[in-house]
């Protein structure tokens, strides 16, 4: 799924579709670009010199708050095992009650033993943009036992995110032309039609999403949390967030720390980071997994890339050079442009499950056959076979866009950084680096800025890290497990994006254990494969 992210590349809401076959800046320590860490039980040093600390909000809830707290919500079943509802929160938290609500929609699957039900636990898949309502009835039956007895599953769709006052800004047409936008420019007349499809998005975003656009930020989603937990009747949130999730939850952990209850973070973002330094990171985390992808490939006679990682490398330049130059037939009316190459073998990187996909597609390209990386791109885009998107992209360059000042102001800037971002992430810096441009034209001004989470006298916030996790680097997990006054670290050695409910006994009896009881893994627990 947060990330100020390049303007492509999510945070967990990507991995969420495929499990189911889905930041920008300087902190004041200056983290290296890289993806790198190794697992341990002491607290990374917390960011300070200028990084602001989240403050927490006043315990006493301002009067005019007191309706949305006092509604009642209307379950109805909806779908099979699921019940729905809406619920109204304020478009804008400094003046409630002024007539311009935001209607959101949420979903639960109840407790399988309600005589012994713990309470709500909130789900959220990350994005920023993933739908948690289809995350929730994607993820529902796949839950430990104990949990889905002991709790109602309970998701729901951000402020502009899927059913809730959803985002748009582009027809199907031309959002295939940005994804499909040259994002490695050669010449001034490239940067222009880069500019040019950056500006379109954030006009097009503009004109249909009206005076939401500038109140989609993460903060006010966390109060619309607060509001939610509230109304299921919970005194305390009880929470797993992924990936952008983990934004979410952290931020929520900041404004109200008292009512954290137990709370799991797993592909943890690092609220410290600005735009650039975020971006760049992040860049490091997507070579660190294509160095493992390569390292499991060359192992393998049908691997399309070559015998030695050194090889497999040069291939793939080769191809993202190859397709610079001229677009792959795709045998569709959409040839595959270097761009929706690296965006598809980005998605691959998410899940080693998609490993075996991206083999057989770099084979086909090599055949001169786009179609594979194609699908992985489109996969990753949330296109659907009509050729309409998910409103999943337009969600997500829209909070990021205001979580966060742009990483960069205009092409010059992007310019001077490659040298550094190529440093960080030979085969994906350059790339990165220009579609963190998005930002720099975005019609309404950001309301964030990097910034600590600490929130003091919370309850124990579990916080999982992957340590070759391309899309939010382990190094994050670290910093955000140490700015959290009661944060615990629980690593996973391994590949992929996000570690609960994947594949790994010793993450998900960690956890599992600390939702039922309430006791949280040691800090420093490490779990392998």
């Amino acid at each position: 799924m947060r990330v100020a992210r390049p303007r492509r590349f999510l945070s967990a809401a990507a991995v969420a579709a495929a499990a189911s076959l889905l930041l920008a800046g300087c902190t004041s320590g200056h983290p290296e670009p890289t993806a790198s860490g190794s697992p341990g039980g002491s607290h990374a040093p917390v960011p300070a010199n200028g990084v602001t600390p989240l403050e927490a909000l006043p315990t006493d809830m301002p009067a005019g708050l007191a309706p949305y707290y006092a509604q009642q919500l209307s379950w109805k079943p909806c779908t099979t095992d699921f019940e729905c509802t809406t619920f109204k929160v304020p478009l804008d938290y400094a003046h409630p009650g002024d007539g311009h609500d935001v209607e959101l929609s949420a979903i639960r699957k109840p407790a399988a033993d309600q005589g012994h039900r713990l309470g709500s636990l909130l789900l959220n898949p990350g994005g920023p943009g993933g739908s948690a309502i289809e995350y929730v009835q994607s993820v529902a039956s796949r839950y430990d036992g104990g949990v889905r007895s002991s709790y109602d599953l309970v998701g729901f769709d951000p402020r502009g995110v899927g059913r809730s006052a959803p985002i748009t800004c582009l027809s199907g047409d031309r959002m295939d032309a940005y994804a499909a936008a040259d994002v490695t420019p050669d010449d001034q007349s490239e940067i222009d039609a880069l500019v040019a499809v950056d500006k379109e998005f954030a006009a097009g975003c503009s004109a249909r999403a009206g005076e939401l656009l500038g109140h989609v930020s993460t903060v006010e989603a966390a109060r619309d949390m607060d509001v939610l937990r509230a109304l299921v009747g919970d005194k305390k949130l009880n929470y797993v967030g992924k990936s952008y999730g983990t934004f979410l939850g952290a931020t929520y952990a900041g404004l109200f720390p008292s009512k954290v209850g137990r709370v799991v973070l797993d592909g943890a973002m690092d609220p410290s980071l600005d735009a650039v330094t975020g971006n760049m990171t992040q860049a490091g985390g997507f070579e660190t997994a294509w160095t493992a992808f390569a390292k499991d490939c060359v192992k393998r006679d049908d691997c399309p890339v070559g015998r030695t990682e050194q090889e497999a490398g040069d291939k793939l330049a080769a191809l993202f050079k190859k397709l610079d130059a001229e677009p792959m037939s795709t045998g569709t009316d959409r040839p595959l442009t270097e761009a929706q190459a690296l965006t598809g073998v980005a998605e691959a990187m998410y899940s080693e499950a998609l490993w075996p996909h991206l083999r057989a597609a770099l084979a086909s390209a090599q055949n001169g056959s786009g179609s594979g990386l194609l699908q992985l791109a489109d996969q990753y885009y949330s296109r659907n076979a009509d050729g309409s998107y998910d409103n999943l992209m337009y969600a997500n360059m829209a909070v990021n866009c205001v979580d966060l000042p742009a990483s960069f102001t205009d092409p010059a800037a992007v310019t001077a950084a490659i040298p550094a971002f190529e440093k960080a992430a030979p085969h994906f810096g350059r790339d990165m680096a220009w579609m963190a441009l998005g930002c720099a034209y975005w019609p309404v001004k950001p309301t964030g800025a990097p910034h600590t989470v600490r929130a003091a006298g919370a309850d124990p916030i579990v916080v999982v890290g992957t340590t070759r996790d391309p899309a939010t680097p382990y190094a994050w997990a670290k910093s955000l497990a140490g700015q959290l006054e009661s944060g615990r670290l629980l690593t996973y050695e391994g590949d992929g994006h996000t570690a609960y409910g994947r594949h790994n006994t010793c993450i998900d009896d960690a956890v599992n254990h600390y939702l039922l009881s309430g006791a949280a893994p040691d800090n420093g627990k490490v779990c392998k494969d």
